[in-house]
Parts: C-alpha cells; structure tokens; sequence
C-alpha cells in the first residue's frame, strides 16, 4: 500500500513554527534602525568633526579621516607600552593614528590620515553622548598634532567644560 505524499503549502504558522521566522527586512531604510554599527560610527565622527573643520578647514585641507574596525598596531611589550605621539591611546590600546603625509610604494603621493579605530573608542563609551565627547577629545589631540599646536589652541571650549 503506497500512500502518495501531498505537501500543502506552507503557511505562515508552519513557517515560524519550524523557526525559521519572518523572511525579508524588518524595517525600510529610511528608519535609523536601518543603519550598521559602523555607519552609526561614521555619523558620530562626522558630528565631532564638524565644528573643528569649520574652525580650521583652510589648515584641515590636506587631511582625511578614516576609521578602522581594530588597531593594526601593537606593542612590543604590554606592560612598559610607550606610544609615539602620532597615537592617542588608552594603556595598551590604540584610539587612533595620525599617519603623515608621504609616499606609498607604489611612489604615488599620500594625504595625511587620522585613522580612528571604532571598537576601541566605543567599548570606552557608555552611550552616544560619550562617544561623540570621546571622538572630539582624540580628534582635537590628532589635529593638534597634525599642526604641531597644544590642544588647547584647537577647541578652547573644550577646557572651559572641565
């Protein structure tokens, strides 16, 4: 005896019942729930970097922001870590790089680069607000640095709030 097998089609409670859930997008793109992590990050670095562009952007010409998951970089020995000034770190851990201006090896000419590193900065911040106070303060410390001035002269709000 031979039974032939019907499939009925699938309904949408055999479909979340066997886990498998919803398919397609939760929420349309223009939501900011739409947004990656890192595109999140982008954003934040653009808000902290807004007003010290508009102060300095005849000086800021020649220099790009770019931001890295993790630090490429690391000590030779933890314990006694010295970094150069080009990077502004926490202990150990890099926030971020100032790379100057120069040649690659391909002999094409390079723009200076402050490269952030975006899981480092935001593991140090407990909400946004922070984030984007943390991001100005290591912006203002590479900037300071890209034009060999103290970071006081770069933001002065920035110790009237302390």
């Amino acid at each position: 005896m031979s039974r032939s097998r019907h499939r009925r089609p699938p309904t949408a409670r055999s479909v979340i019942r066997r886990g498998r859930g919803v398919r397609g997008p939760m929420l349309p793109p223009t939501v900011p729930a739409w947004r990656t992590r890192g595109q999140q990050f982008d954003r934040l670095v653009l808000e902290a970097f807004a007003p010290l562009d508009s102060r300095w952007h005849e000086r800021l010409t020649k220099l790009d922001i770019a931001v890295d998951d993790v630090p490429k970089i690391r000590p030779l020995h933890p314990d006694s870590v010295t970094w150069p000034d080009e990077v502004v770190a926490d202990g150990p851990v890099p926030l971020s790089r100032l790379i100057p201006a120069g040649v690659d090896r391909h002999g094409q000419a390079t723009r200076a680069r402050v490269v952030l590193f975006r899981k480092p900065l935001e593991l140090r911040a407990s909400d946004p607000d922070d984030l984007v106070d943390l991001l100005r303060e290591v912006l203002v410390q590479q900037i300071a640095t890209y034009l060999g001035v103290d970071p006081d002269v770069i933001d002065p709000e920035e110790e009237d709030e302390e």
